[in-house]
């Protein structure tokens, strides 16, 4: 279907159709309606291709992620998605797998594919390779018309970011144990090999603040199975909490308490980190993370023009996993 036959259709001029496309010239109320009913009844489809040549193609948000089952993840794209469409913008939500030959293969797609902006989340390692990688990524973006916001990761000069107040979410909830009486509190978190992602180690950091020494670390990858594992590596040891670095984790650190007879809160109080679904399902005290926020916040701050770098807050949710001394 051409846009000539949806014109003959309507009995109007093949300019008159295209304006009530573009959706950014003045038609007449009838004409509109009639060459809309056209449109569905000759279920006609825009060539995007020429209509990008033509400079009115529609705005697409490329939202790029490791892992969309990751659930944190998945609550980001549902803002992501849901300010799009405020914005009159297509979603398109793309996965890397945590491939580095997949990312620059994506990115390399969405350059074609005129993008009007990418969003990029997920942890990172933040060293000098990773802010030139990103800095050519966004110098990139930006020559095709196209925007790179990082989404919950540390900003890089020039490129706008979306950061939630992660240190400060583990220094509270550190606190919250301290408060209630705990001074021996394991940190169950961090790579079991090789370097540790700025979600981590901003954890981690917090905890330390807060304790006002080193601690005691235990490490644990982002699993339920890292976090049993690695915490039965150290029962029976003589702490009466656990920090788990997130509520995945923090599952994993139960089953391994109750499976070496422990019972949460009343031998060995337990916190976590996100504020996932399942966190309320085992009453688990946790730090609550705005992902759906940080999307939505990522989508106004791509389509805007701005350069900012806002951080959301994070805040402690208790429920009945910590004792009080």
């Amino acid at each position: 279907m051409t846009l000539r036959e949806v014109a003959e259709h309507a009995q109007v001029s093949v300019a008159t159709v295209s304006r009530v496309l573009a959706g950014n010239y003045p038609v007449a109320t009838e004409t509109r309606r009639r060459v809309e009913q056209s449109i569905q009844a000759l279920d006609y489809v825009a060539n995007v291709h020429a209509r990008a040549l033509a400079g009115i193609a529609p705005r697409t948000v490329a939202f790029v992620l490791p892992d969309i089952r990751a659930q944190a993840f998945a609550h980001a794209a549902q803002g992501v998605e849901v300010a799009s469409a405020e914005h009159g913008a297509l979603c398109l939500i793309c996965t890397t797998q945590g491939d580095p030959e997949r990312e620059r293969a994506v990115f390399h797609l969405l350059r074609e594919q005129r993008a009007s902006a990418v969003i990029l989340i997920g942890g990172v390692i933040d060293d000098e390779e990773y802010r030139k990688k990103i800095t050519d990524l966004s110098n990139g973006l930006t020559a095709a018309d196209s925007r790179l916001v990082l989404c919950g990761r540390p900003p890089v000069d020039g490129v706008p970011s979306i950061e939630y107040a992660n240190e400060a979410g583990a220094y509270a909830v550190t606190q919250h144990l301290l408060s209630s009486g705990h001074q021996r509190i394991l940190f169950l978190g961090g790579p079991t090999s090789g370097p540790a992602t700025t979600t981590v180690t901003d954890r981690l950091a917090g905890y330390r603040r807060a304790l006002g020494h080193s601690g005691w670390v235990q490490p644990s990858d982002f699993t339920r199975e890292s976090g049993y594992q690695q915490l039965c590596a150290r029962l029976p040891e003589d702490f009466t909490a656990v920090f788990a670095a997130t509520d995945l984790v923090a599952a994993g650190a139960r089953a391994a308490l109750r499976s070496h007879g422990l019972r949460v809160p009343e031998d060995v109080s337990l916190v976590g980190y996100d504020d996932l679904d399942l966190a309320e399902d085992l009453g688990l005290t946790t730090v609550r993370v705005p992902y759906e926020d940080l999307g939505r916040a990522a989508v106004h701050l791509a389509l805007s023009g701005r350069t900012e770098h806002p951080v959301l807050e994070t805040s402690v949710v208790v429920r009945t996993s910590v004792a009080h001394f």
